[in-house]
């Protein structure tokens, strides 16, 4: 075997070898669950980037269970070109956070949020938030590889006053079963 035939085989294994990484992008709320009436925090976490120049999100959720208050951006990229783009409560959808890093300067690398949206959970049930419209450049302006985590918000219901009531009645009631129990013994 020649000695470039070698050299191209080698290559070609140790191309084969290489895994390929892919950035994550995730949102993750706390509290979850959480009941009607409480404020949800969604933080966009970009995890195991390699040289993030620019990027831009949007997300989707369900309005009947969640409502938008705020949007801020991270501090992961830090970029001099932003926006947190706006939101529209009635149709569930959060549209074109973005930030950018300005001039011949190499992207940022690591793990950090890039952003936080406030919700309010204004009604009980499930909502997934998911994104779309998602692009991620590196100092290149290349395209970077990026899978897309959801997230599942739980609210539950905040339980009526008669439930509280019933639970009342029903501790008073074992306090003077227990009590009758103690004297007679």
């Amino acid at each position: 075997m020649s000695g470039w035939k070698k050299y191209l085989g080698a290559a070609l294994l140790s191309a084969a070898s290489m895994q390929a990484y892919a950035a994550t992008l995730t949102p993750v709320a706390a509290p979850n669950p959480s009941t009607v009436g409480q404020t949800v925090e969604l933080d966009v976490q970009l995890v195991d980037v390699t040289d993030l120049y620019s990027y831009q999100f949007s997300l989707q959720f369900d309005p009947t269970v969640l409502q938008v208050s705020s949007v801020e951006l991270g501090d992961f990229l830090g970029g001099t070109f932003n926006s947190t783009g706006s939101f529209d409560n009635a149709a569930g959808t959060v549209s074109y956070v973005f930030s950018s890093l300005l001039g011949a300067i190499p992207g940022v690398s690591g793990t950090g949020s890039l952003g936080t949206i406030s919700f309010q959970a204004v009604g009980a049930g499930n909502s997934t938030v998911s994104f779309f419209d998602t692009l991620l450049l590196d100092s290149g302006q290349l395209d970077i590889d990026t899978t897309l985590g959801t997230a599942t918000v739980q609210v539950l219901a905040v339980p009526e006053p008669s439930t509280y009531l019933m639970l009342g009645v029903g501790l008073i009631g074992v306090a003077a079963l227990r009590r009758r129990q103690l004297a007679r013994a």
